[in-house]
């Protein structure tokens, strides 16, 4: 038993209409159920209940026990004053107010159908998966149904998106610029050395990149410096010395500090390599001065292809490494690589920037991650194994959402799919 299931019989009114009675006998009759509260405070906001010929109008509150409302110690906590129905699966003791008045108990466990609970512990039954709860049940799914959780599933991927958005705008003192600077890194890091990539672009001052992003072997030089590529032994390139000698005058000229560290290259392929992700990301900027402006002014994809047409630079066409010469290649940014640019930078960076400034891009934004084709993983191919084939990126976004804070986390009854296969059932 969770207490998910007492929201879902509660929002869904699951209840019987008649003969529900308190823990003390008391007649209940449920007038309005309220709207369900995500943040912190009792479980439903703006109830009307009436007890025992009184019409109450306030909150209410679910556990388990009663007893987990002083686990909780709601009885110290000014938000649950206004409590006016505790609803419980089993009423082990009563509960005061802070006041000391007596708060209504009802037990739902007697007023639940066999049915329900049944329908209840089969979604919930892990010993029957191989993936998710409701993988042998989702083709009889309405697809008109999942197609609009879809949607909301992606918009919500967007808002967590956002946290760290929104974190580094207001560490970088409003400098979208600069926010974009260290998402493009992440992303350039790809998945090995994202992380790496994210925090070396975070401890480096973007206004140093502003000075030197008009001089291109002061702009090289510092990236491969502060990204961990110039601390190479036995090195005799003239290109890699000239890198070494200016990185190390902008050391002293803008007191930097110098990273302790190396980017991963074990288990990439070479075209991942983070020295050829680098130089790609200098010659962005090389290339298009200003960049978030320029960015929050596209609305095509095939504006944002031509934006990002962009290749390493003239040392690396014969190099992956410093030091060691290879075979002569054109190192461009593949679609691929500019679909997850657009997928996991542009498109929540524009979403943030229209929040900021009071826009609504929602419906540009869902039209561009619709033209993109779904991501191609694991998770992925284990949803198009059950039902419809992932048609697009928006989807593939908004899969992974349901699966990471859905599924893994067995939130089926907050989930429109487990709340359709649940009532269809009841």
């Amino acid at each position: 038993m969770r207490e998910d299931l007492l929201y879902f019989i509660w929002k869904h009114n699951k209840l019987p209409t008649e003969n529900l009675r308190t823990g003390n006998g008391e007649p209940i009759l449920i007038k309005a159920l309220g709207t369900q509260n995500s943040l912190a405070g009792p479980d439903f906001f703006n109830a009307k209940v009436e007890i025992d010929g009184q019409l109450w109008a306030g909150n209410v509150e679910m556990h388990i026990k009663s007893s987990d409302w002083y686990v909780h110690h709601h009885e110290t906590d000014e938000n649950y004053n206004n409590v006016i129905l505790h609803v419980v699966w089993e009423n082990d003791i009563a509960v005061f107010r802070k006041d000391g008045s007596q708060i209504p108990a009802l037990e739902v466990k007697h007023y639940v159908s066999g049915k329900l609970l049944e329908g209840y512990r089969n979604l919930m039954d892990n010993s029957r998966i191989n993936f998710i709860n409701c993988e042998s049940d989702l083709k009889d799914v309405d697809s008109f149904l999942i197609d609009n959780w879809l949607h909301r599933l992606y918009i919500e991927r967007l808002e967590h998106k956002s946290e760290l958005i929104f974190e580094l705008l207001k560490n970088s003192k409003n400098d979208w610029e600069a926010v974009l600077f260290i998402l493009l890194a992440k992303n350039f890091g790809s998945k090995v050395n994202g992380q790496y990539f994210l925090d070396r672009a975070r401890e480096l001052d973007f206004s140093i990149v502003r000075k030197t992003v008009n001089e291109p072997l002061q702009l090289e030089a510092l990236l491969f410096g502060q990204f961990g590529l110039l601390n190479v032994e036995e090195c005799s390139d003239s290109y890699f010395l000239q890198l070494q000698k200016e990185y190390n005058y902008l050391v002293h000229k803008f007191d930097l500090n110098e990273p302790s560290s190396k980017p991963d290259f074990f288990g990439l392929r070479p075209m991942n390599f983070p020295t050829v992700r680098v130089s790609q990301l200098v010659n962005l900027y090389l290339k298009t001065h200003n960049l978030f402006s320029r960015l929050m002014e596209l609305n095509s994809l095939e504006s944002i292809y031509q934006m990002f047409e962009i290749g390493a630079g003239k040392y690396w066409k014969d190099h992956y490494t410093f030091g060691k010469a290879s075979k002569k290649s054109t190192k461009k940014l593949s679609k691929k690589f500019i679909d997850l640019v657009v997928i996991n930078t542009l498109v929540p960076i524009k979403f943030c920037y229209a929040k900021h400034t009071g826009r609504d891009w929602n419906d540009e934004l869902i039209s561009l991650m619709s033209q993109l084709g779904g991501e191609d993983n694991s998770i992925i191919k284990n949803f198009d194994k059950m039902g419809p084939k992932t048609q697009n990126a928006l989807e593939s976004q908004a899969k992974l959402e349901l699966y990471t804070n859905y599924c893994v986390k067995n939130k089926c009854m907050q989930c429109v799919i487990g709340a359709q296969l649940l009532n269809r059932n009841t």
